[in-house]
């Protein structure tokens, strides 16, 4: 059964008036969101998009483990300042190992372990998310040309390979701090992330 659409509202922020937009999986019962800004009409150029996957610790939390509430409010503003764009909120919280594998993985972390051998020591993949919820939600904005604002090549690969024109990168450095300049430096050394030297 495919992502099924459900429900949209208006949403003010402390980043602007956006729309918030769920979808449903059927065969998972996981919830996505689309937190969009200037798509009410069929867009004529390419859309700025973050794919944005959850993560309750850093988003709600404030963590300094990683960079994802950085890279989520910035993109807010970013998108708001533009006038025009959509994050893909993702349910897969952990890379897709989950809050509690996510929680053990940091415990591991804890004791010298990269976040990439934590997943590993667990039974676990390194990164285990999947994208293809994300034709639909697009689809159904009737986005069909996008910037993608990430640093994660694989993010690239994987909406090229599901058939989505993504025209641009646009890359995004924010959030380093001394609790996660590791974190970053193995999502650039043993996961192909796009940062630069400069950045660390």
């Amino acid at each position: 059964m495919p992502i099924e659409f459900v429900a949209t509202s208006k949403l003010p922020t402390a980043y602007g008036d956006f729309k918030i937009t769920v979808f449903q999986d059927p065969k998972t019962g996981e919830e996505h969101v689309a937190l969009s800004k200037g798509l009410d009409t069929p867009p004529t150029t390419p859309v700025l998009v973050r794919i944005h996957s959850e993560c309750l610790t850093g988003d709600a939390f404030g963590s300094l483990k990683c960079d994802c509430g950085p890279q989520l409010h910035s993109t807010m503003k970013l998108i708001n300042d533009a006038g025009q764009g959509v994050i893909l909120y993702l349910r897969q919280e952990g890379r897709g190992i989950g809050l509690t594998n996510k929680i053990r993985a940091y415990a591991l972390q804890d004791q010298g372990h990269d976040t990439v051998d934590a997943n590993l020591l667990l039974n676990l993949p390194a990164d285990a998310r999947r994208y293809d919820m994300c034709s639909i939600m697009l689809d159904q904005l009737q986005v069909k040309q996008v910037k993608l604002i990430t640093n994660n090549p694989l993010k690239l690969k994987a909406l090229t390979d599901l058939g989505i024109d993504v025209v641009d990168r646009v890359a995004l450095t924010v959030g380093l701090n001394p609790y996660n300049e590791d974190y970053l430096k193995t999502k650039h050394d043993r996961m192909s992330h796009m940062y630069s030297k400069d950045d660390f």
